[in-house]
């Protein structure tokens, strides 16, 4: 389980195709310290299992054909940021939601607007996922732990505020209109829909 609260971000240096999928080695100083083979890593939202690293340096995680075709990070070239972060500790502070790594669908950035010190960025959800979003309510985004300040329901799309040190310490700084994200919605809100579902079914 991750928490959406980015550690640092990466940066593939080197990528390899095979016949079932894609090896990505990516390249950091605080994620790649204290690494074991097996780890789980959030690498832009999507949990990533470490097979091989070099302390300090970097580690290589392998991308299944699924993961390639759910998400975008099979378009990275060389030189890309990614966001990451290691899994929470059983004892660790949990400061943002709960994140599982599991990317549900691409979202699209729509707009990007800056109001004084802080950032606005607008996205639109895929239209089976935009049922998701509440206003003040959690989303992931890239792996980043976001509060859905302004929503708009018909044209499904949603309006997050960004802090400076969140824009400083992400790929959001390089993000445009156009722009692919990974999205994860509340996954509580996904058990709470299920619940629904059940429950009307049984009566």
């Amino acid at each position: 389980m991750f928490t959406g609260i980015v550690e640092e971000t990466g940066e593939i240096v080197a990528r390899e195709r095979t016949d079932d999928g894609l090896r990505l080695r990516i390249g950091a100083d605080e994620v790649a310290t204290g690494l074991e083979h097996g780890q789980s890593i959030s690498v832009s939202g999507a949990c990533l299992t470490v097979e091989r690293y070099d302390e300090g340096a970097w580690f290589e995680v392998f991308l299944a054909t699924e993961t390639v075709e759910r998400t975008y990070l099979g378009d990275l070239e060389v030189g890309d940021a990614v966001n990451l972060e290691r899994a929470m500790p059983a004892d660790g502070r949990f400061d943002g939601h709960v994140v599982q790594g599991h990317v549900d669908a691409v979202a699209t950035v729509t707009n990007v607007e800056s109001v004084e010190e802080d950032w606005f960025f607008e996205f639109e959800l895929p239209e089976e996922y935009d049922r998701y979003a509440v206003e003040k309510g959690s989303i992931t985004l890239d792996g980043i732990s976001l509060t859905v300040a302004d929503l708009d329901a018909d044209a499904g799309r949603v309006t997050v505020a960004i802090i400076p040190t969140t824009y400083d310490m992400t790929t959001l700084s390089e993000k445009e209109p156009g722009d692919p994200v990974h999205l994860e919605v509340d996954v509580l809100a996904k058990y709470v829909e299920r619940l629904l579902e059940a429950r009307f079914e049984d009566d």
